[in-house]
């Protein structure tokens, strides 16, 4: 991974030294952090200079030196330009902007520590990024201050979690927790694993994008002594999947890493069929499983960014059938409030009677598909879904066991862990 040509010629980085650009911690020690900074490397025009000050007012800017390097000079419209430098519109606040639009803090039992859905745990160890992304859902976290959460907070959220046999999948936030060095993303992965209860671990990371020269060897063995361990990444668009970027994500693999990857629909970014069919096609040949498009958050400043929900339903049409499934990412509306991620998608059935249901594919063609109208709705293994081993305790599905109760009230369990 050489200093980019493109770079050449532009401070800071003119003369930066191969071993230079290819160190992680170089990386984010020369991050473009100021106006100033910015301009040494990037021809602003009065206005955009302008809108980068404003912007400052309110969130904190960082680019990494590499994701820098692929903005397309000259073009306003770059995708990679858009989700790293500043604009104006983000001073620019939304009736329906919210300061924590997911409401993972009122979920949280601990400082850090989410748990909303009934096995796992959202875990967000970090509030620093190697890049502070213009659309980032945690701007009322990420940024604000540079440091991982206290040791405090760490033994706190380690005890709710040994505490809560139900949660068998942690997922490791934040911030960036790969910005940590080795030894305290290991301290992490160590003490997770030693969990009885704890089945998989995940790890979420936008650094394959913005940062691949993090993803080293070292790291990589000393995560695959943890296993099965889980790597979501970010890549939004597919000229984000650079060389480096595949390499990063190469190493990842190679090491027993399964890879999924999360996008956000964005405005002028990704928000095209065509786009969005380039980028999962990009991510399945770097062996990244295409796993959520999610619908743009309602966090503050990012009003500019958001699209109708019904551009990423028309999305997922363009890519089911069209091309193969595994390509085909879950759109979901992550709800206001804390309700949670709601799949959303076209609609394929087009009517339902007792014994048949009319069915659309992908090309329009209808299909009428017939039912045994004897055979009930539920289970068909009647005496296995009856074991206590397998049936669910909570929510809608409970509903359908024998036994089941005939209402469900409207305090979530999740409401109750907190005041435990």
């Amino acid at each position: 991974m050489a200093n980019p040509t493109n770079l050449v010629g532009r401070a800071p980085w003119a003369n930066v030294s191969d071993a230079e650009w290819n160190d992680w911690k170089w990386q984010i020690a020369n991050r473009l952090r100021t106006v100033e900074d910015l301009k040494q490397a990037i021809a602003l025009t009065t206005d955009e200079e302008a809108g980068v000050r404003k912007s400052l007012e309110h969130f904190r800017m960082a680019i990494t030196p590499y994701y820098a390097s692929q903005i397309e000079l000259g073009n306003p419209r770059c995708p990679i330009r858009m989700q790293a430098i500043p604009v104006g519109a983000e001073a620019v606040h939304s009736p329906d902007d919210l300061e924590d639009p997911l409401a993972e803090d009122e979920d949280a039992p601990v400082p850090g520590l989410t748990h909303r859905y009934p096995d796992r745990a959202l875990f967000l160890v970090t509030q620093i990024c190697s890049m502070y992304c213009r659309h980032c859902t945690r701007r009322r976290l990420v940024g604000e201050k540079d440091a991982h959460i206290t040791r405090d907070q760490f033994a706190a959220a380690y005890d709710y979690i040994r505490a809560h046999s139900e949660i068998r999948d942690v997922i490791v936030s934040g911030g960036d927790p790969l910005v940590m060095s080795d030894r305290e993303l290991e301290e992490i992965l160590s003490t997770l694993r030693a969990i009885p209860h704890v089945e998989i671990i995940r790890v979420h990371t936008r650094t394959p994008v913005v940062l691949p020269m993090r993803i080293t060897e070292d790291l990589c063995r000393m995560m695959r002594n943890y296993h099965p361990v889980y790597v979501n990444t970010h890549f939004n668009h597919p000229r984000e999947m650079t060389a480096e970027a595949r390499r990063a994500c190469s190493l990842l693999a190679d090491h027993g890493m399964p890879l999924g990857n999360q996008s956000v629909l964005l405005r002028w970014v990704n928000d095209c069929p065509h786009v969005m069919k380039s980028l999962v096609h990009e991510l399945m040949k770097a062996r990244v499983r295409p796993y959520y498009i999610y619908q743009c958050d309602l966090s503050r400043g990012i009003s500019h960014f958001r699209t109708p929900v019904s551009r990423g339903i028309e999305i997922i049409e363009a890519l089911r059938g069209h091309t193969t499934g595994m390509a085909v990412p879950t759109f979901v509306v992550d709800a206001p409030g804390g309700g949670g991620k709601i799949p959303v998608m076209p609609n394929y059935v087009v009517s339902q009677a007792p014994g048949q249901i009319v069915l659309r594919n992908f090309e329009g063609t209808i299909t009428r598909y017939r039912e045994n109208p004897d055979v009930g709705s539920g289970c068909g293994l009647h005496d296995a879904c009856r074991d206590p081993r397998y049936a669910p305790k909570e929510g809608p599905v409970a509903m359908m066991q024998p036994d089941g109760p005939m209402t469900i009230g409207p305090v979530p369990e999740r409401k109750k862990r907190k005041h435990e």
